[in-house]
């Protein structure tokens, strides 16, 4: 069976992709949680990870000799291994959209990532609103993300981003759940689909788990001096 080493469900955005991509899309696995710690060379995250990874990060696909790391990579050889899936859109022009689509999200929006660390058990509605008049590159950000949402949605007239679930729409979870945090302000077409999103059952899921642990790690929270 596949096994996904992943981080902490409250904070691990990049985690949090293939997860979701795997749980939404009905395909069995291994969940294999390595906490988050200090992340120094000899820290037990760091001594686990290295028997199976070269970075030393999360999250990690292992099937049977065969390793993946970076999310985009796991995502593409799932959709390789499960065809019949369906994980990317089925149309080749609209495919090599949504791999586009994937891979912007994939190198950029640095300044939400930044700025808004994924941190789903809180609600940070003040702190973003401070975030929201100081810093331009994280409005920049929600404005791309705002106008590329929203003509995805009425080009596919779906759900979600093309129409039916796919790889962007789990790469794009994680967005979903700073926007949610630090209540920043968006559209109603685009907070409309964050909803959707999160009511997702592999998204769903996700949530349910980052809610259920106690870690309280304090690089991890810029905004708060403990959970709660």
């Amino acid at each position: 069976m596949l096994q996904l080493y992943i981080g902490n469900k409250n904070y691990s955005s990049w985690s949090m992709r293939p997860w979701v991509l795997l749980r939404q899309a009905g395909i069995p696995f291994e969940e294999v949680p390595v906490r988050f710690d200090s992340f120094d060379a000899d820290s037990q995250f760091k001594r686990q990870l290295k028997e199976v990874s070269p970075t030393g990060k999360v999250p990690v696909l292992v099937d049977g000799s065969t390793t993946v790391w970076d999310t985009l990579a796991i995502a593409e050889y799932l959709a390789e291994k499960f065809p019949e899936k369906q994980l990317w859109p089925q149309d080749a022009a609209t495919r090599a959209h949504a791999r586009s689509v994937v891979a912007e999200m994939h190198s950029g929006f640095s300044a939400l990532r930044t700025h808004c660390p994924m941190n789903i058990e809180a609600r940070l509605p003040d702190i973003g609103a401070l975030i929201w008049r100081d810093q331009p590159g994280v409005r920049a950000d929600v404005e791309r993300l705002s106008q590329l949402w929203s003509e995805l949605l009425a080009r596919h007239r779906g759900h979600m981003l093309y129409g039916e679930f796919t790889i962007a729409d789990a790469f794009f979870a994680p967005v979903c759940m700073r926007l949610a945090t630090y209540a920043l302000p968006v559209p109603a077409v685009v907070a409309a689909y964050v909803q959707r999103v999160q009511a997702l059952p592999g998204v769903a899921a996700w949530i349910d788990g980052a809610l259920a642990e106690s870690d309280f790690r304090a690089f991890e929270e810029p905004y708060r001096l403990g959970r709660g």
